[in-house]
């Protein structure tokens, strides 16, 4: 792949003694001045262009910082009480910071890096709040949902016009109609499950996670509920408009991703189940990089489902060979090949690597992290997971047994029994708590998606599940990697960075719960970091980082096994800078300096937030006290309760409600 070159550095230029210049010495400085004056010019371009292509709005890094220092102190408590965050602008109605297409659509197509997440400085990010579209109303409660939604909520017909034909959904009247199709069940989801279920045991409590992936608008996973089976369905932000918040508005557990140049943000062994309908994954490509993939997130003795291309499919039969003899070495069974639908069982333990030779790969290395996912490059090597034995689906407890049953790997935690037992039991008092003292209306019609979005082991999303809820458990990347302990339990959730914005669209979640939300963004940002970035601080240096951070994502593009005559080199555009600035952060395991104060956490937070949901936040009294100034502000209504008898009296906990405020017509 061609590497770009630099320019030549400035030299040091002697002046002559009076006029005794030669032509050649005088078309050398002017050249050289060209140069220089032609890279400044450069970086101003990029400067501006990055601002006006990247930024949602214009962003005045004085005035963020002048807002920001307002809530710094308790002493702000007047001025903050009176403050209130502007609105941001009406076409910002479904900003997605982090999958932005006006940054994405600029980088590089290879392994669908450009779909993938990338999210913007600390000075792009504007502190204003994302407004609901024109005619907004409050969701259709479940399960009603998920059959139809309000039209004017996500007013976006392209996939009824595209997919209507195929049953997927339709426009009528007020509503968007979901009947249940898909691209490869146009006939319905329900009908196609029972298909399934000759082949694998669907409703027996055996499989519980499942994982769909290119899901459309997911009624493959709602209509998986009714077998008491979690399906987490992903798709990226991309011609599809809007598909998974199609899914969400409909009470559909779902966030947006891309399998493209790093593991999806799940544990090893977390899925009994992986499905593909038409979801265009290449498996075999890059070396098999993305087969691997699933299977380091299936659990062994798990299923995986491919339905349409490459199976059987016209003009695609080398890649439906090579995902058979993938499959087999592997040791993956294919249980049944029916018309474009192939089902494959994964072998219990690790999966065997009779012929993986032939893929140019092997075991991953003994430091290899397998439940590492947070901006962690895809590996050619198929890892060891620790206690790969216990965590067959035929190990583990059926369904519900298995929620409230202490999984083996809880003891790679300390003391871990203990502790399962201690937060099963006061999560349950807890949530009674919430419920009948503090009257927050959890398993009612009102309440259907939920954030924990410091999850543990899961133990708040457990006391919930008698209740008409799906929880989306999140466990900050930095903490300790208790993901797979929930994924065990029976429970969803996702590896995530609080000074980042989440995957999704706005307007997602009815209740967002969080337990010591200071934590979540104390000590984020590193020394390397600000070092990373004074580094290129001046324009020159700022230039040749461009070109620097353009290898670096060449070398990425290389390790996957990519380069190839033909291949497309790595596009670099005005607006990359700022792009490859955060991935040389992110690519050596380092911290995003995005958003780490609770001002933007908690405008995040209103973000994901549906008008009229319920935000429960637990921490210090010192740091209800600011977060309840910084509530206000951003127009929560906001009241403070002592936490439950029994519990040690140093947290407060902090229930708001957000409200269901609209646009100006001038601001329009």
């Amino acid at each position: 792949m061609g590497h770009a070159n630099l320019p030549p550095g400035r030299r040091g230029l002697a002046a002559g003694a009076g006029s005794n210049c030669s032509f050649f010495d005088i078309v050398s400085v002017v050249f050289l001045a060209s140069v220089i004056v032609f890279i400044v010019l450069i970086y101003t371009a990029l400067d501006t262009s990055s601002q006006r292509v990247i930024a949602p709005s214009i962003v005045d890094p004085r005035q963020r910082e002048r807002i920001l220092s307002i809530f710094d102190s308790a002493s702000a408590v007047s001025s903050s009480s009176s403050s209130m965050l502007d609105a941001c602008p009406a076409k910002e109605v479904d900003n997605m910071p982090c999958e932005d297409p006006r940054r994405s659509s600029q980088l590089s197509r290879e392994m669908n890096f450009y779909r993938e997440r990338h999210c913007p400085l600390p000075e792009e990010m504007p502190l204003c709040l994302v407004p609901p579209p024109k005619g907004y109303r409050v969701p259709i409660p479940w399960p009603e949902s998920l059959h139809k939604i309000w039209h004017d909520n996500m007013p976006y017909n392209k996939i009824s016009e595209r997919k209507g034909h195929q049953g997927w959904m339709r426009e009528e009247g007020p509503y968007f109609i979901f009947p249940g199709g898909g691209t490869m069940f146009p006939d319905g989801a329900v009908q196609y499950i029972a298909k399934l279920g000759q082949f694998i045991s669907l409703n027996d409590g055996h499989i519980r996670t499942a994982l769909d992936m290119g899901c459309g608008v997911a009624s493959f996973g709602g209509f998986l509920l009714k077998e008491n089976i979690m399906t987490l369905s992903f798709a990226p932000r991309d011609s599809h408009k809007s598909q998974i918040q199609f899914a969400l508005e409909r009470g559909i557990p779902a966030f947006v991703a891309m399998l493209g140049t790093r593991r999806l943000p799940f544990p090893a062994y977390s899925f009994d189940f992986v499905h593909c309908s038409r979801c265009l994954i290449p498996f075999t490509a890059y070396n098999g990089t993305y087969l691997i993939e699933v299977d380091r997130l299936l659990r062994p003795e798990g299923y995986l489902v491919i339905s349409g291309p490459p199976v059987k499919w016209n003009k695609m039969e080398e890649e439906w060979l090579d995902l058979q003899a993938m499959a087999d070495a592997l040791c993956y069974k294919l249980i049944v090949v029916d018309g474009n639908t192939a089902i494959w069982k994964k072998p219990s333990g690790d999966s065997c690597l009779p012929n993986l030779h032939n893929f140019r790969l092997d075991k991953c290395s003994d430091t290899d992290d397998p439940n590492e996912a947070w901006y962690f490059k895809l590996r050619k090597c198929v890892p060891t997971v620790p206690l790969s034995k216990d965590l067959s689906i035929s190990s583990l407890p059926k369904w519900p047994e298995r929620l409230l049953k202490p999984p083996s790997r809880i003891s790679l935690i300390k003391i871990g029994f203990d502790t399962f037992k201690d937060d099963t039991q006061n999560w349950a008092k807890r949530v009674a708590y919430y419920k009948n003292t503090l009257g927050l209306k959890i398993g009612t019609s009102h309440i259907r998606n939920v954030m924990d979005m410091n999850a543990f082991i899961g133990g708040f999303a457990a006391a919930l599940s008698p209740d008409p809820v799906w929880v989306m458990n999140v466990i900050p990347a930095h903490k300790q990697l208790t993901l797979n302990i929930i994924y065990d339990r029976g429970l969803i959730g996702v590896y995530h960075d609080w000074c980042e914005a989440f995957s999704t669209y706005p307007r997602t979640y009815d209740l967002i719960h969080v337990v010591g939300i200071n934590s979540l963004i104390e000590d984020a940002t590193s020394t390397k970091d600000r070092n990373e970035q004074d580094k290129w601080s001046n324009p020159l240096d700022r230039v040749a980082k461009l070109l620097h951070e353009k290898v670096i994502m060449e070398n990425t593009i290389e390790d996957q096994g990519v380069s190839r005559p033909g291949a497309e080199p790595v596009g670099i555009s005005c607006s990359t800078v700022e792009v490859f600035a955060e991935m040389k952060l992110k690519e050596t395991g380092e911290r995003s300096l995005a958003m780490c104060s609770l001002v933007d956490l908690l405008v995040e937070m209103d973000r994901i937030l549906r008008p009229q949901g319920i935000v429960v936040v637990r921490d210090s009294a010192e740091v209800i006290n600011k977060v309840t100034r910084i509530a206000r502000a951003i127009r929560w209504t906001a009241e403070v309760h002592d936490s439950e008898p029994g519990s040690d009296g140093s947290e407060k906990i902090l229930t708001a409600t957000k409200k269901f405020w609209k646009l100006v017509a001038n601001s329009q």
